[in-house]
C-alpha cells in the first residue's frame, strides 16, 4: 500500500501541495494535460526550483487570465463532473470541495447549496486542488497521513476582511486534528491546504511506519525568518502491510464500586476515553455484605497513569485504585477509505505478516451516513465491506 505523509512543520497550502507532488516526481506535462480537461479559461501552470532558508523546494505557480473569483460549490462540482478526468480523481477532488463547502457553510451559517467560494473559487485554487488529486493518482497513493499542523499566528487579510489566524474555515476543518503555533505571524495553513488533509488523511500525528521511496518539497510564497516555508511530502510503502504483531507494556487501573449512581459511570467512561484511555469497561461483582457492585477497569499508557488516578478520584466514589503492569500483543492496523453510494466509510484493517486478520467498517461513519440517507445501518456497513473486499 502506497502511503503519503504530509509533514506540515511550516503549514500547508494548495500550491505547496502541488509543488511537493511535482518535486516527488510527477510530470508537469502530465498535470497540464489532465487539467486541460476541466475546460477552465486561460491559465498557465509553471514550476521552478527555489531556495527556502537552506532548503531546495519546488514552487508551483498558476497564472490565470480569468478574473472570476466567486464560484458556487455546485458550479465547481459540475466542472469536475463534465471533465474527462479519471473517476477516482473526480471523486477525490469533489470530496475536498464538499468538505471545504461544509466548513464555509458552518462558519457563515448558511445552507451548503448557497455557499460561494471566494479565493478558493478562483481558477488557480481549482487547479491547485484538482492538480493535487491528479498527482496523487499518478503516484499511486492508497492512503494518507499527516503530522500535527503548524497553523501560524496573528491575522490575515482575506475576502471577508482581516481575520484571525487560523482563518475560521481553516479552524473548522481542523477540528479534532492536532494543531499548534510557533508564533510565526503568518497564515501557514490555508483553507485549501486544510481541506486537502482533512478530507484525505485518516491519521494525524508522528510519521507512521513506512519505507520511504520518494520525498517532495513544495515551497510556499512567503519567506519565513526562522525556518524554511516548505511542505514535505513523504511517499512510500506502509510498513503495516507486512508487520507482525507487536508487544507493548500498558497499565491496568481498577476500582470496586458499590455506592455510586450508575449514571455517573457513563460520564466517567466518556471522560476517560477523551483523556486517552486505551479502553474502559466495567464488570458486575458481588461485594462485601452481599452488595452488588461493579469493577471499573481502565487500560492506559504508563505515562498517563497519574492522570487517570486523578480522574478516578475526581469522578467516582472510590477511595483507592489498584494498578499493575500488563503486556499486550497488538496487530498492526491502519485505516482504508472506501467510496460507497451512501458516502465515504473508513475501514479498520488489522494484519499479521501481510495477511488480513480483521477488517471492520467504522461504526460512527456508517451511523452518520445511515441517518443522513435514511437507510438501514446494516446496509451501509455491508456495502462498505463489500466495496473493501472487492479491492483486496
Amino acid at each position: 500500500m502506497n502511503l503519503a505523509y504530509f509533514d506540515c512543520f511550516s503549514g500547508i497550502s494548495g500550491d505547496m501541495t502541488l509543488g511537493a507532488i511535482l518535486d516527488a516526481g510527477v510530470s508537469l506535462d502530465h498535470l497540464r494535460r489532465e487539467l486541460r480537461s476541466l475546460g477552465l479559461p486561460g491559465w498557465e501552470l509553471t514550476a521552478e526550483k527555489v531556495w527556502k532558508n537552506g532548503m531546495a523546494a519546488t514552487c508551483a505557480k498558476v497564472r490565470a487570465q480569468d478574473a472570476q473569483t466567486h464560484r458556487s460549490l455546485s458550479t465547481i462540482l459540475h466542472i469536475l463532473e463534465k471533465s474527462s478526468l479519471a473517476t477516482n480523481v473526480k471523486q477525490q477532488a469533489s470530496a475536498i470541495f464538499r468538505k471545504l463547502g461544509e466548513a464555509e457553510a458552518a462558519v457563515h451559517d448558511v445552507p451548503l447549496e448557497k455557499i460561494h467560494f471566494h479565493e478558493v473559487g478562483a481558477v488557480d485554487a481549482i487547479v491547485d486542488i484538482v492538480g493535487a488529486c491528479i498527482g496523487f493518482a499518478a503516484l499511486g497513493i492508497d492512503s494518507f497521513a499527516c503530522s500535527a499542523l503548524n497553523v501560524g499566528a496573528g491575522t490575515a487579510n482575506m475576502a471577508h476582511g482581516i481575520l484571525p489566524v487560523p482563518a475560521p474555515a481553516t479552524a473548522r476543518l481542523l477540528l479534532g486534528k492536532p494543531t499548534y503555533s510557533t508564533g510565526i505571524q503568518k497564515e501557514l495553513v490555508t483553507p485549501t491546504g486544510a481541506s486537502i488533509v482533512a478530507t484525505l488523511c485518516t491519521s494525524f500525528g508522528p510519521q507512521p511506519p513506512m519505507s520511504v521511496s520518494a520525498i517532495g518539497y513544495g515551497a510556499g510564497t512567503a519567506d519565513l525568518e526562522a525556518q524554511p516555508n516548505v511542505l514535505r511530502l513523504m511517499i512510500g510503502e506502509a510498513a503495516t502491510r507486512h508487520s507482525a504483531a507487536t508487544s507493548e507494556i500498558i497499565r491496568v487501573l481498577e476500582a470496586n464500586l458499590d455506592d455510586m449512581n450508575p449514571q455517573i459511570y457513563g460520564y466517567f467512561l466518556e471522560k476517560a476515553l477523551a483523556a486517552g484511555a486505551l479502553d474502559v469497561f466495567s464488570t458486575p461483582v458481588q461485594m462485601k455484605k452481599n452488595r452488588p457492585g461493579m469493577l471499573v477497569t481502565v487500560l492506559c499508557k504508563p505515562e498517563d497513569e497519574a492522570n487517570f488516578h486523578d480522574i478516578f478520584f475526581a469522578e467516582t466514589t472510590t477511595l483507592g485504585v489498584r494498578s499493575y503492569a500488563a503486556e499486550r500483543r497488538i496487530l498492526a492496523r491502519h485505516w482504508e477509505t472506501v467510496h460507497t453510494p451512501f458516502g465515504d466509510v473508513r475501514i479498520k484493517v488489522a494484519r499479521l505478516n501481510g495477511h488480513v486478520r480483521q477488517a471492520s467498517p467504522e461504526f460512527e461513519d456508517c451511523r452518520k451516513l445511515a441517518e443522513a440517507q435514511n437507510v438501514p445501518l446494516h446496509r451501509v456497513m455491508e456495502e462498505a465491506m463489500r466495496r473493501w473486499s472487492a479491492r483486496e
